[in-house]
């Protein structure tokens, strides 16, 4: 029996990375792909898998991702995403929106177009999204991020219908509340005071092994099991504007 084969995108950090090592204690051979080499260079090494630098914003970069992967793969975790400031619509920067729509919606729509022949080839291939609570809910000063996460989950809803008849499951990790060493400090522009108020007081909010331990299990259900969707918070968060701090 061949190895089975997983990509994950945005492998070099947080959710990311984790759920690249718990796909490879599960016996996967993991693609790790990301921006960063030194990072999934170091990541590979680490689980046995295999590099690839792919920025997923880029049309050609996505190719060369493909053509790495080969005519077969059995999991792709579309992790790649981020969120970037937090300015109410009458102070929105346009670019920032334009960044995050181009890595959460297109990004993923890039690398599932590029990698669903071999994951069809499969026989039992298996689309895995990461999106996020964002993608269902509003608040205050996050209009270009849920914008962005809501496009994530109408792509999954709209790509397992499209797919009824394929050899394909299709399905949504959506996650509340994750502290990881660089969501909130990227959205802040490196601003470690605000991204540490994130989480201030909240005792136990999710880490990234928490989110890769969900993703994991969902993709290793047996082939006729779709997990359409699956929200996971921390206990701590009630929802978005319930939060329990000590």
């Amino acid at each position: 029996m061949s190895t089975r084969t997983a990509v994950v995108t945005g492998a070099s950090s947080g959710i990311g990375a984790a759920t690249a090592r718990h796909l490879a204690r599960e016996g996967f051979e993991v693609v790790c792909a990301a921006r960063r080499a030194d990072r999934i260079e170091a990541l590979a090494a680490e689980i046995g898998g295999r590099a690839v630098v792919c920025d997923v914003t880029s049309a050609e970069s996505v190719a060369a991702l493909a053509a790495a992967v080969g005519p077969r793969l059995d999991v792709l975790v579309n992790n790649a995403g981020g969120a970037f400031g937090l300015s109410p619509v009458a102070q929105a920067d346009a670019d920032e929106w334009r960044r995050m729509y181009d890595v959460n919606v297109l990004g993923l729509m890039r690398v599932t177009k590029a990698l669903l022949p071999a994951l069809v080839a499969s026989g039992a291939g298996i689309i895995v999204n990461v999106g996020s609570t964002a993608g269902r809910i509003a608040y205050e000063g996050g209009a270009g991020y849920t914008a962005a996460k809501h496009g994530t989950k109408v792509v999954t809803e709209t790509l397992r219908l499209e797919l009824y008849d394929q050899p394909v499951r299709v399905c949504e990790v959506a996650p509340g509340m994750v502290r990881t060493d660089e969501f909130a400090l990227v959205r802040f522009g490196g601003d470690q005071e605000r991204a540490d108020a994130v989480y201030a007081g909240v005792a136990e909010p999710l880490v990234a092994d928490d989110v890769a331990d969900a993703i994991t299990w969902v993709a290793t259900r047996p082939p006729h099991v779709n997990i359409d969707e699956l929200v996971i918070k921390p206990r701590a968060q009630a929802a978005a504007h319930k939060v329990h701090r000590v």
